[in-house]
């Protein structure tokens, strides 16, 4: 050890130690199965670069450690179903949140402050280098996801108040729902292809997708619940909508480095606004009309 330090430093010391060679490890182990070289160089680069971090801290212990199996597996898990890119930077965000153990230490640590500022600048620079092809057609996803999330949001809703019977209202935005996808993603390849993109048909792929699989999430509370329970069906859905929007608001923030408040509230504004302003349209045509289903 090269100092004496006080319990608390030498803590902070061992936490940071371990947390550099389990991050190494997860990044060796996604580097395995991520898809283009220079994305499986820059990953790892960023594992030899957090071992040899491990490596300085262990001067300071004198100890030999071994990775948190649980946290590989987690983050391994997260790489492969949302990306690695989501997964990698998910984890460096976790350190953000240990500025005063670093403010702590740096009192008895000099040497910690360089080692912080240049792990940081050094890794979001290599972080902004992973290219990852989902990332390049997260416009197209927003796309079709608020555009389901408002049409659909906003047809159900009137569909409740119109209807009163789940199975129907479930048939009729099932179909709103799949002609609006094939519209949505047709719209979006002849879009791309005037622009002259060479991607026109990955673009609105990725555009159908996101757009029919929030359909099938909006509908699914009137496909499970009885005929008469439709009021209920209407709260789920709205339920639904908001932990859609949160969930990509949060993916997007996270893998693209947005803000994820002023994001989240805007879209969940919308889609609201709109169920409920086509909830008093169900109302009132039905009154109007004197349709009683």
């Amino acid at each position: 050890m090269k100092n004496e330090l006080t319990q608390a430093s030498l803590s902070i010391i061992k936490k940071m130690q371990q947390n550099e060679l389990t991050e190494s490890v997860i990044y060796e182990e996604i580097a395995k199965f991520a898809k283009g070289d220079e994305n499986k160089e820059t990953l790892r680069r960023l594992a030899r670069e957090e071992k040899a971090h491990y490596e300085i801290w262990k001067t300071y212990t004198g100890i030999e450690m071994k990775p948190k199996k649980a946290k590989v597996f987690k983050y391994k898990m997260l790489a492969r179903i949302l990306g690695f890119t989501f997964a990698v930077k998910l984890m460096e965000k976790g350190e953000e949140n240990a500025q005063e153990e670093y403010d702590l230490l740096a009192k008895e640590v000099e040497e910690s402050i360089m080692i912080r500022q240049q792990e940081e600048e050094h890794e979001k620079a290599l972080l902004e280098m992973l290219d990852e092809e989902i990332l390049q057609y997260v416009g197209s996803m927003v796309l079709g996801l608020n555009d389901a999330l408002v049409e659909l949001t906003g047809s159900l809703a009137g569909f409740t108040l119109a209807m009163q019977n789940t199975r129907l209202i479930a048939l009729s935005g099932l179909i709103l729902g799949i002609s609006a996808t094939f519209s949505m993603a047709s719209s979006e390849f002849l879009s791309a292809k005037s622009e002259g993109r060479s991607d026109a048909l990955k673009s609105c792929t990725y555009t159908g997708i996101a757009y029919l699989v929030t359909v099938v999430l909006l509908i699914l509370p009137y496909l499970i619940l009885g005929n008469s329970q439709y009021m209920i069906a209407l709260g789920l859905m709205l339920v639904i909508v908001i932990l859609i929007i949160a969930g990509f608001t949060y993916y997007t923030s996270v893998a693209q480095d947005l803000p994820f408040k002023s994001r989240f509230l805007e879209m969940a504004t919308i889609s609201i606004s709109v169920a409920v302003l086509s909830f008093v349209v169900g109302k009132i045509a039905k009154i109007f009309l004197g349709v009683d289903l």
